[in-house]
């Protein structure tokens, strides 16, 4: 009888494996406002012309302010009457900017668990592929059951063992593209929220896929480039360096004696987006085991539109320059140019880059990780409420922090995305909301944005609430925000099955993309410990925008 149970357990949970698959600068100073939390309504502020500020805070002096006037403000009248706006005075606020240190260039290679193998190109192979592994993780899940009948005594999930997590690297590593990608949105996740053995597997998965064989990259090569495509180097590395969800990357140096970078596309991988997420939606509606608060078509239809974006290079290549341009008079960045006589559809050349990715940099000092983490949030706070163009992918591989120039080197665009300034500013007053404490606003402006229908039940506004107040609150912080004592990903993690379980309908297509770098930029922040003035990045930010409302275009 319990090992019948063991069995019907065994299926049930191996039938559940594909829901894994599923313009303010920073040079010396970051300047910011918020003095004596204005953002609490019983608290007394200052009154100081916003535009004053503005111009104080873009000169590119980075003068100390003078030294303002302390205004009271009528406790009970916290706005300005004509715009409705909450005013504010700027402090300034320092961190310390890290010493120059030496940056190793050791020679960068690819993972030793990482192999050289043909990428399944056709329909009908990943199918197949999409099959073993589907049958694969129910025969582990089935025999982690049968041992459980004969005396072990874990009560974690059967599905989540390490057997299974090494069966689910290895066939997402073969077959990459839109299964792999999955994967490694996965591993990206708080590290509380996965099995230890399960995050080290999957680690695998996030640093390195499979590489294809030099007949492949030749193939390639040719079709893009041109059969002399070799004449446009003066050296070609055979070797690639980096392999990812979507390709594999190569180092060269052109005539010029100029390293760069080579990113080849995998082929069939573009072709394949569709079939393998239709496949992995089939399975998992056949299954049944997502609740419909997943509106699982929803999800992969903007799966399916980013990872289309992300297989045309001569895209990224576009959403490459426009990034590079917003920040080139950004001291704190630096992004590769791109070399576009050697890039097309499918190859994307750019200039070679250093550095430490930044998840790497864990055991720095503190202000050195106290520095790249303001780094990062203040770009993710730039990126969607100054430029409302904002690279979406959140992989630390992403991110390099390069000691001797002292700046984050980034690349990678093709997972770019534009906003409409109707929902950055719906957004940002969701935001201001919750850090404000504000709750019926928040949901109002949520039933304004698209998150609630204003049908909803008081369980489900309740769980709304709370979880847009704790991604609020390192922003109702006045002074130093602490990550090393957060708990914000376990608190959110908390309210998702009650926020499933009630929700009347999906989240704006928008926040797909949006929540998943916030959440990555909020978790390095907590990775390395970082003690930030997060409050004080927000709200200039805040009231530029409400100040300086851009046209509509």
């Amino acid at each position: 009888m319990s090992c019948n149970i063991a069995r019907m357990d065994a299926i049930k949970v191996a039938s559940g494996m594909a829901k894994v698959l599923e313009n303010m600068k920073i040079t010396k100073t970051l300047t910011a406002a918020c003095d004596n939390n204005p953002l609490n309504k019983n608290n007394p502020g200052y009154t100081k012309d916003v535009d004053d500020f503005a111009d104080r805070y873009e000169g590119s002096n980075r003068v100390k302010p003078k030294k303002l006037r302390r205004k009271k403000v009528n406790k009970t009248e916290p706005y300005d009457t004509k715009s409705n706006i909450r005013k504010y005075t700027p402090t300034d606020y320092s961190l310390k900017l890290p010493e120059i240190g030496t940056l190793q260039k050791p020679e960068q290679k690819l993972s030793k668990v990482s192999k050289e193998t043909s990428v399944p190109s056709s329909r009908s192979s990943r199918i197949w592929h999409f099959g073993g592994l589907v049958a694969g993780l129910g025969a582990g899940a089935v025999s982690e059951a049968m041992k459980r009948t004969i005396g072990s005594t874990s009560n974690s999930s059967l599905f989540l063992t390490k057997g299974n997590a090494t069966r689910l690297a290895n066939s997402l590593s073969r077959m990459r593209g839109a299964a792999l990608k999955v994967g490694q949105m996965l591993s990206i996740q708080d590290e509380a929220l996965l099995p230890a053995e399960f995050a080290d597997i999957l680690e695998r998965v996030r640093q390195n896929a499979d590489s294809m064989p030099l007949k492949q990259v030749n193939k390639v090569l040719r079709q893009e480039l041109g059969d002399d495509w070799n004449k446009l180097f003066k050296e070609f590395d055979e070797k690639p360096i980096a392999a990812a969800s979507i390709g594999q990357v190569h180092k060269a140096i052109n005539h010029e004696n100029r390293e760069v970078a080579v990113k080849i596309q995998y082929p069939g991988v573009a072709e394949s987006i569709d079939s393998d997420l239709n496949n992995l939606a089939s399975f998992l509606k056949m299954a049944g085991i997502l609740p419909p608060g997943m509106y699982l078509d929803k999800t992969i239809s903007v799966a399916k539109t980013e990872l289309k974006n992300e297989c045309n290079y001569i895209k990224e290549a576009s959403y490459h320059n426009r990034m590079r341009n917003l920040l080139l008079d950004d001291d704190a960045f630096f992004i590769p140019e791109v070399i576009s006589e050697m890039s097309a559809t499918r190859v994307l050349t750019t200039e070679y880059i250093y550095g430490i990715p930044v998840n790497e940099i864990e055991n720095f000092d503190q202000d050195t990780r106290n520095w790249v983490s303001a780094c990062i949030l203040r770009l993710t706070l730039k990126e969607l409420f100054q430029f409302r163009f904002m690279q979406t992918d959140p992989n630390w591989g992403n991110f390099f922090w390069n000691p001797e120039t002292r700046k984050i080197n980034l690349i990678d665009f093709g997972a770019c995305r534009e906003f409409d300034i109707d929902f950055v500013e719906t957004y940002l007053d969701v935001v201001a909301s919750a850090a404000r404490g504000e709750k019926q606003k928040v949901i109002d402006y949520s039933i304004k944005l698209g998150f609630l229908t204003g049908q909803e039940s008081d369980i489900m506004n309740e769980a709304h609430v709370k979880a847009v107040m704790v991604l609020g609150e390192p922003f109702s912080v006045s002074g130093i925000y602490d990550f090393s004592k957060q708990d914000i990903t376990n608190r959110i993690h908390s309210l998702i099955p009650t926020m499933l379980k009630h929700r009347l309908t999906p989240p704006p297509e928008e926040t797909y993309s949006l929540h998943r770098k916030l959440a990555g930029a909020f978790l390095l922040c907590s990775r390395l410990k970082a003690k930030i003035p997060c409050s004080d990045m927000f709200w200039p930010f805040y009231y530029n925008l409400k100040m300086n409302k851009p046209v509509k275009v």
